[in-house]
C-alpha cells in the first residue's frame, strides 16, 4: 500500500496556521519601487521546505552571491505584486507558480536593505503551496537552487550568525546555515516570521 499523499493535511494546516495574514487575492499594485518574492512551500514526510535560489555573481546586483527567497523588481507588465512574484519565479528558477502551486497568503512587506543600510525599495512576500514543484530550470540570475527543511529552522538545528563587515565595525547578524549555504539578511527576517507562525 502507498503511504498517505501529505499534501493535503499540510495545505489545511498552513492555511489555519497562516489565519489572519493578509489574503493573496488582495495584491498590492506593482509600482518602480516595489518588489516581490515567493516563499514556495512544499511538503515532505519530515515537514515542510521552503524553496531557496543563490544569486549568480552579477555587476552591479547589491545581492550578489547571496541565499534568496525567488523574486524581483516590479515591472510595468506587472499588474499588481503577486504577478510580479510569479514572473519573478519563473525567470530565475524555472518554476511555474501558476500551474505547480496555489498562493495561501502575503507576508508583511520590509524595506529592503545592502550593505548594511537602507534601499529605496520596498519587498512584499508571497507564500504558496507547490503542489507539483517538479524539476526546476535557473535562469541566468540563479546560480544555485535549494530546499530548506522549516523544521529544522524552528527548532533551532541550524542557527548560527553571519558577521557583516563594515566600516564602524563588524555586525554579527542572525542567520541558519544549512549544506553549507548561509542564510541571513532580509531572507533570514522573512523566513522568521513565516517559521514562527508554522512553530
Amino acid at each position: 500500500m502507498a503511504p498517505p499523499d501529505p499534501s493535503e493535511p499540510f495545505a489545511l494546516d498552513f492555511e489555519r496556521r497562516l489565519d489572519g495574514l493578509e489574503p493573496d487575492g488582495d495584491a498590492p499594485a506593482a509600482t518602480p519601487d516595489q518588489a516581490a518574492v515567493a516563499a514556495v512551500l512544499r511538503p515532505t514526510r519530515h515537514g515542510p521546505e521552503v524553496l531557496l535560489m543563490v544569486r549568480a555573481d552579477r555587476p552591479g546586483d547589491r545581492w550578489s552571491g547571496q541565499v534568496a527567497l525567488p523574486g524581483g523588481k516590479a515591472e510595468p507588465e506587472d499588474p499588481h505584486l503577486l504577478a510580479t512574484a510569479v514572473r519573478e519565479t519563473a525567470e530565475e528558477v524555472g518554476l511555474d507558480l501558476d500551474r505547480h502551486a496555489r498562493p495561501l497568503c502575503r507576508l508583511p512587506g520590509l524595506q529592503a536593505r545592502a550593505r548594511g543600510g537602507p534601499v529605496g525599495l520596498f519587498i512584499t512576500p508571497y507564500v504558496f503551496h507547490a503542489t507539483d514543484p517538479g524539476p526546476l530550470d535557473l535562469g541566468p540570475e540563479a546560480a544555485d537552487a535549494f530546499w530548506l527543511p522549516l523544521a529544522q529552522a524552528a527548532n533551532g538545528h541550524l542557527d548560527d550568525r553571519y558577521r557583516l563587515r563594515r566600516g564602524e565595525g563588524d555586525l554579527l547578524l542572525p542567520a541558519w546555515r544549512f549544506a553549507d549555504r548561509t542564510i541571513w539578511g532580509l531572507t533570514h527576517r522573512m523566513l522568521s516570521g513565516l517559521v514562527d507562525r508554522l512553530r
